[in-house]
């Protein structure tokens, strides 16, 4: 696999990921790929949109720790705003493999990535 470009450290902090709890989950209508997450993170409640529909049910996320990019500029897609992104391997065949914080519980929502 070729490396990407190289960023400096000063870039990557402005990057602001953080812990977030996936507390709803539901498919969007209309849509193959995209299902909308309701996540926790720990000051507030975010509305992510991802592409997961073909590789993961809603109700397999539910209560996952994920990793947010929470500084992403909201992007509206199919009429609904998502405000972050979440982070996944791009995985054999395209399938995402969540970026998930193992052994975290309810005290690591919203802690930052560092």
């Amino acid at each position: 696999m070729a490396q990407s470009e190289r960023i400096s450290r000063d870039y990557f902090a402005k990057l602001d990921l953080r812990v977030g709890k996936v507390i709803e989950a539901q498919r969007i209508e209309g849509s193959r790929k995209l299902i909308k997450l309701i996540v926790d993170l720990g000051v507030e409640k975010r509305q992510i949109l991802a592409g997961l529909a073909e590789y993961y049910k809603p109700e397999e996320l539910v209560g996952r720790f994920i990793v947010v990019v929470a500084n992403m500029e909201p992007r509206v897609m199919l009429g609904l705003e998502s405000q972050g992104m979440l982070l996944a391997t791009c995985g054999e065949k395209g399938k995402p493999l969540l970026l998930t914080v193992q052994d975290a519980d309810d005290s690591r929502i919203g802690e930052k990535v560092c």
